[in-house]
């Protein structure tokens, strides 16, 4: 039930509302709710390695195939995306200083977890029906940059102690 009412409100995102209470989860469900995101994300790849098999995974039975995508796929693309996610939160410790907001990395890698969520749906979508151009990687990272950035403004300015 959690998982479900994160992903609302994930797509609700910049909502100050929904903001708010995505904050208020623990960081053990982030991480728990972004690799049910990308199993569902790597569904598609699945598929395709399933109904067309070649290379290596051509000739295994379904069991060893689905445990070959578990370690060269689903792992290395939890890695990859949590690597990324890192990367986007410290970029956003500076944009939190340069905007006078007191934001920590722990809250910036939360909300830009949550702000994949938007395209690793729409991804999960189309992979299934058409072939994704490596141009919807930028775009997505963008979009998530993007919405981070106004994440952060929501949040007020930092007080300046008067000094004495």
């Amino acid at each position: 039930m959690i998982f479900w009412q994160t992903f609302l409100d994930s797509i609700k995102l910049p909502n100050k509302r929904a903001l708010f209470r995505l904050n208020r989860i623990g960081m053990d469900i982030v991480v728990i709710y972004l690799a049910i995101l990308l199993f569902f994300v790597s569904i598609p790849s699945l598929i395709e390695q399933v109904s067309n098999p070649s290379g290596l995974g051509a000739n295994m039975s379904l069991f060893f195939l689905m445990i070959y995508f578990f370690i060269f796929y689903y792992l290395p693309l939890l890695v990859i995306v949590f690597s990324f996610l890192s990367l986007i939160a410290y970029l956003g410790t500076g944009l939190t200083k340069l905007m006078k907001r007191k934001l920590r990395f722990a809250i910036l890698w939360k909300m830009s977890a949550f702000a994949t969520t938007v395209p690793f749906a729409i991804y999960t979508l189309f992979a299934l029906f058409f072939p994704i151009n490596d141009l919807y990687l930028w775009v997505s990272l963008l979009y998530t940059v993007i919405l981070l950035i106004k994440m952060i403004s929501i949040y007020p300015k930092r007080r300046t102690r008067p000094k004495q």
